[in-house]
């Protein structure tokens, strides 16, 4: 493990590479950022997903069912960088060709020997209403 701390620029570049794949429906690209063994946490699902092959086979059962991401949108980012990652948190408002939803997001990246950054965890959550009227100046 590296004991290098990586900088706030090379941690919201490697995020911005996975929202972008992301918002493109862009399924190798985004799956290639996320390490093998990378866990996801979302609060629609019933389990935690246990490796990027189990996601990947989640993902293929969405595509088969007609989904795809029509813009995804990363606000309200924080970066927290330690010896050999980083934490990066978001309000992350994505749009796909059946719903809109804006949930917050957690991604924790592993520094590589390269000094990549690769993601090893994913977390959603939902946003309470408040907050989403908050973020988008619809507040009474």
């Amino acid at each position: 493990m590296s004991t290098v701390i990586p900088s706030e620029q090379d941690v919201l570049s490697a995020a911005t590479r996975i929202v972008e794949a992301f918002g493109a429906t862009s399924t190798q690209e985004y799956f290639s950022l996320f390490a093998p063994e990378a866990s996801f946490i979302f609060h629609p699902e019933a389990t935690r997903l246990d490796d990027r092959a189990s996601y990947e086979q989640l993902w293929n059962s969405w595509l088969a069912e007609g989904w795809r991401v029509a813009s995804c949108r990363s606000t309200n980012q924080l970066v927290q960088v330690f010896p050999g990652g980083a934490v990066f948190s978001h309000t992350v408002e994505t749009s796909t060709n059946a719903d809109s939803y804006v949930e917050r997001e957690t991604i924790v990246f592993r520094q590589e020997g390269d000094g990549s950054l690769t993601a090893i965890h994913e977390h959603l959550s939902t946003v309470p209403e408040e907050s989403v009227t908050e973020a988008n100046g619809l507040n009474a």
